[in-house]
């Protein structure tokens, strides 16, 4: 997920999300310019269990 959709889900203003993000608070992957927050690490790091969505074909 992109960082700003991360910081709704958190209830965070983007910029702090982009600061935790710069710390290392939260986890993330840049993909050239993009940086996304891995779902799986990020329900990990709240205690949540993720099961990914099976995509629809």
């Amino acid at each position: 997920m992109t960082v700003t959709e991360a910081a709704a889900l958190l209830d965070l203003h983007r910029d702090v999300a982009y600061d935790a993000v710069r710390r290392g608070d939260l986890p993330s992957l840049r993909i050239g310019r993009k940086i996304l927050i891995p779902t799986a690490k990020l329900a990990a790091m709240l205690g949540l269990s993720y099961v990914p969505e099976e995509s629809a074909e």
